[in-house]
């Protein structure tokens, strides 16, 4: 463990550099086992899933807290589309994780995209690929609880459109559709207030998560009330 000899709360490791801070974590960065990590602390969400020494673990490529190893790749079949964790410090409430480098925001990228290109239709392909990742976590019963496109990356080369979840600190587990409507409710209203004017993406996106969850029909039926209640309640104010 590169550095963890001081507690993040007094400062971070000799090796470690400095990446940002902001209300719920600060962040550093170093190698383990020679990959580039990314050192995230004062988390508070992870307890509510896995106690100290728990064993369960989580899809996504997140760890056995036991014994500090990832799980094999083929665990979860939506492990590639999140950052794998090395490694849980519950003593110092750290989270080492891979970084992803070299990545640019899906924000980013639809932006710069329809900066140059001026058209919707061509973010259709980035649309289908969304939905088949959110089908795949969804079907694995994972809530993301935070879900914008600056919690999606895209790794290089961006022609190849893969995609990676970050940001599950409002994740939890559940089998309900209403849990699931809701976070792609939060999607939509972060993807057409973010990027006006994508409205045909957004359907091709959902249309592209029907098709890949099995279980999409009634997630997409409670995603309708969801939104009826949403309207309702602007009305009323």
């Amino acid at each position: 463990r590169a550095g963890t000899e001081e507690r993040w709360g007094t400062g971070v490791g000799k090796d470690e550099a400095i990446l940002g801070a902001h209300a719920r974590a600060k962040m550093a960065s170093s190698s383990f086992t020679e990959k580039v990590y990314l050192k995230k602390g004062k988390w508070k969400g992870l307890e509510r899933f896995q106690g100290p020494g728990a064993t369960h673990e989580w899809p996504g490529s997140f760890p056995r807290t036991s014994n500090c190893q990832p799980p094999p790749t083929e665990h979860s079949s939506c492990a590639d589309s999140a950052p794998v964790v090395f490694f849980v410090d519950y003593a110092s409430n750290c989270l080492y994780m891979e970084e992803i480098e070299d990545s640019v925001t899906v924000r980013d990228y639809i932006q710069s995209t329809m900066e140059i290109e001026k058209d919707p239709q061509c973010l259709m392909g980035l649309a289908r690929r969304i939905g088949q990742v959110l089908a795949r976590m969804h079907d694995e019963d994972l809530i993301h609880g935070d879900l914008t496109t600056s919690n999606m990356l895209l790794k290089r080369p961006l022609e190849q459109l893969h995609i990676v979840l970050i940001d599950f600190g409002l994740s939890f587990v559940s089998g309900l559709p209403e849990d699931k409507g809701v976070d792609l409710y939060v999607l939509e209203k972060a993807f057409l207030s973010t990027h006006p004017h994508t409205e045909t993406v957004f359907e091709a996106f959902l249309k592209s998560y029907g098709a890949s969850s099995k279980k999409s029909s009634p997630v997409l039926k409670k995603l309708d009330e969801v939104r009826l209640r949403g309207r309702k309640r602007s009305m009323v104010g």
